[in-house]
């Protein structure tokens, strides 16, 4: 494909970088005149009966319109169910807390009023009274059901699988075992652009709801259900968002989001609505927030023979997707590795915390984790370099398409050539010298070396798209994926314009309107581009062959003598080029396509190199350098971004960022003074390369991208600062490395 040939720039740049994006905060609309503002009432309690909530301040405050509870929906307001049937159903959310509250952050009722600052005051003057019941916060606390949160459901349990169970045990015939247990602590997406809405209704009865969404179908969806409306009822817009990282997917929208359309409805009014930043650190969902116990064994020589994994998934108070995220074990839980014989299996649980979503890579990361680490330490207990391990059990590159021991099927990929290529390009044995040295010497600072080498399911699902070509040969590509930053506009773009032979200027990619695209998955799970870009792909090829048969009719002959000259974009008949139309010529062509695609597994290696400070347990990243595979590149630039943009969350993953909750179920982390959000000061420098092997899954030959820095840099800092521990006498310790945590530790083992 052509498109891939020549460097791009972002078309979508420009109006960021000179302030001309439409954020919700700041978006105009004829709709939204005399709009009034909404601020949310939220629990301050974990876990409690509401025994009543008195609003009568807030109501009689100048400027206030109404407040509104829980109990003046009645029925009007359905219950957000658990995001997957296979959940437990009995779990279900309320839109606002009527009876019990189950987390800090939960809303309980909205305030309208004039401005957002009375909203705010009016918000302030609400008091909700409480009868305590105990907070559960721990997975082990969650898991002994002593104290149950949703009492319909009789359990804690929000969803239980297991892949089969060994026939016979394979780690009888293992030399050596290593066992251990990894917590993947509970981190906070953090968007630039916290959660916010608006909505206006017609007066045929139609509402436009404007949210935050990496999901405008499944926001759509969800309002339109909830609220007992017909389908079609409500158009949903998704304008620029400012970042979701998983956290404005799931359902598409919030709870937040269901409630201001109904007030809207309720008060005749258009309503407008941001949260704050301390809202969103305790009100919007979170990520990882597991536990998982791990055991792998081998032979003497190195070779792998068996691998286990029991994982405990922290819901939070209501089963969102973050329920799900553990499931990934499935599909890549003996990651890259030629592993015979394993067996996987996952318990998520409900606690008094935040509930938890897909937050970026949604259980690969922690995936990639357990595998890397459980390589660590299985070729320390053998004294065997950890690369070289690595090599001797990858797949090789003639197994595919591979079969894994827990059921999932692995595309294409060259492992071994992307570990080789990065321990080349990081001058790997020149880093092992150097440590050497410091060791040798007993240096203050010391540094730590990192290997990872994952693989993570990407994509999966269909999507439609329409391709529009005009009376003008102009073209609009509807797609329903839905960009918040990963350069859609550019990307199809380029996908339409080399089937089309019509330049990228001309073609409009159009996306985030219900009323445009009704139908899609959103921009999920590193899916855009095999997804979206083979149904553009596909539907620029479909308004190809209908344009074919407008050309046979005017230029009177059969259709199959009809040639399409790509170059230039012109029909003709084929030994005549002289006598030929282009698009403009054909009038208006209009064609779709829908494709489908069980997911690829796009790959990668990485090296990430740390400085320990022995004496305060400050952790410095040094450098990373990172080979991806994400099949067929189209566009280099935008995929470097991506990676970048992965590395940079890996760092904080691994050295600074936890949602830290006290045993009582109130959270100590609820704005960025306290958690320790990684900014561009920690950064390392990051040096990419990568490697191309096609998919077969689509026509592109894409894989997904938009997580692999994330999956793979993870492990790779956690190996790295595991590496500099290992010689000091610490034999583990979780994530994140921060300076007192690994302290601490030292301090333990001197």
């Amino acid at each position: 494909m052509g498109a891939r040939d020549e460097p791009v720039l972002r078309r979508e740049d420009p109006r960021f970088l000179t302030g001309r994006g439409t954020f919700i905060s700041g978006l105009h609309h004829p709709a939204l005149t005399g709009a009034a503002h909404c601020a949310f009432v939220r629990s301050t309690e974990p876990h409690g009966r509401i025994t009543s909530i008195d609003t009568s301040e807030a109501v009689s405050m100048p400027g206030v319109i109404a407040v509104f509870t829980g109990a003046h929906s009645g029925t009007e307001l359905w219950p957000l169910m658990p995001r997957l049937q296979f959940m437990n159903q009995k779990m279900y959310r309320p839109m606002l807390a009527t009876d019990t509250v189950r987390f800090v952050g939960e809303p309980l009722a909205i305030v309208v009023a004039e401005t957002a600052y009375l909203a705010a005051d009016a918000a302030e003057a609400v008091v909700a009274h409480y009868e305590s019941l105990p907070a559960v916060v721990s997975l082990d606390d969650a898991l002994a059901s002593t104290v149950v949160l949703h009492d319909a459901a009789g359990t804690n349990v929000s969803w239980e699988w297991s892949t089969p169970a060994f026939e016979d045990d394979p780690f009888e015939a293992c030399d050596v075992i290593v066992e251990f247990s990894l917590r993947h602590p509970r981190l906070n997406p953090g968007p630039m652009e916290p959660r916010a809405g608006a909505v206006a209704w017609y007066d045929n009865g139609r509402c436009i709801s404007w949210v935050t969404s990496q999901r405008p179908a499944g926001a759509k969806h969800i309002i339109e259900s909830s609220l007992g409306l017909a389908p079609g009822t409500v158009r949903v817009i998704a304008p620029d968002v400012g970042g979701g990282f998983g956290s404005k997917s799931g359902f598409g929208c919030y709870p937040e989001d269901v409630v201001l359309a109904w007030a809207s409805r309720r008060i005749g009014r258009p309503l407008r609505w941001t949260e704050s930043r301390t809202e969103a650190m305790v009100a919007m969902g979170h990520g990882r927030a597991s536990t998982h116990r791990i055991r792998l064994g081998g032979t003497g020589d190195g070779t792998v023979l068996a691998y286990s994994v029991e994982a405990f998934q922290d819901s939070g108070a209501y089963p969102a997707m973050g329920t799900f995220t553990v499931s990934n074990l499935r599909n890549s839980g003996t990651g890259v590795y030629d592993i015979p014989a394993a067996r996987v299996s996952g318990t998520s649980l409900v606690t008094n915390t935040t509930p938890t979503v897909a937050f970026r890579g949604a259980g690969r990361p922690e995936a990639a984790c357990d595998i890397e680490r459980a390589m660590d330490r299985f070729a320390l207990a053998l004294g065997i370099d950890p690369v070289d391990v690595r090599l001797r059990n990858v797949v090789a590159p003639d197994r595919f398409p591979y079969r894994t021991a827990v059921g999932s099927t692995y595309d294409s990929g060259e492992y071994a050539r992307a570990i080789n290529k990065v321990v080349e390009s990081s001058r790997y044995r020149a880093l092992r010298s150097e440590q050497a040295t410091r060791r040798a010497r007993g240096d203050r600072t010391q540094i730590g070396v990192g290997m990872a080498c994952t693989t993570e399911i990407t994509g999966g699902g269909e999507e439609l798209a329409e391709c529009r070509v005009n009376d003008d040969g102009t073209v609009d590509v509807i797609v329903g994926t839905s960009p918040h930053g990963q350069g859609h506009e550019t990307t199809f773009a380029e996908i339409v314009m080399s089937e089309l032979g019509i330049h990228r200027d001309r073609i409009r990619v159009l996306h985030s309107d219900t009323d445009l695209a009704p139908f899609g998955g959103g921009t999920i799970g590193s899916r855009s581009a095999q997804l979206g870009g083979s149904s553009a792909y596909g539907a620029a090829r479909a308004a190809v062959e209908a344009a074919r048969q407008v050309a046979a009719d005017l230029l009177e002959a059969s259709e199959a003598d009809i040639e399409f000259d790509k170059a230039h974009g012109t029909f003709a008949v084929v030994g005549t080029p002289a006598r030929s139309l282009a698009w403009a010529d054909l009038g208006a062509i209009e064609a779709s396509h829908r494709f489908e695609s069980p997911g690829t597994f796009a790959f990668g290696a990485c090296i990430a190199v740390i400085e320990l400070d022995t004496e305060t347990g400050c952790v410095r990243v040094r450098e990373m350098h990172t080979v991806d595979d994400a099949g067929t590149i189209l566009n280099h630039q935008i995929a470097e971004g991506q990676v970048h943009g992965g590395l940079g969350l890996a760092v904080g993953a691994a050295l600074y960022e936890e949602m830290h909750y006290g045993n009582d179920g109130v959270p100590r982390t609820a704005n960025f003074a306290d958690y320790a959000l990684v900014s561009s000061c920690e950064m390392p420098l990051f040096h990419t390369d990568g490697t191309e092997t096609p998919s077969p899954c689509n026509p592109l030959g894409v894989k997904g991208i938009g997580e692999s820095g994330t999956v793979v840099g993870t492990p790779a800092l956690q190996s790295a600062v595991m590496d500099a521990l290992s010689v000091l006498g610490v034999e583990h310790l979780d994530m994140p490395y921060t300076p007192l945590r690994v302290w601490e530790a030292l301090q333990q083992v001197s």
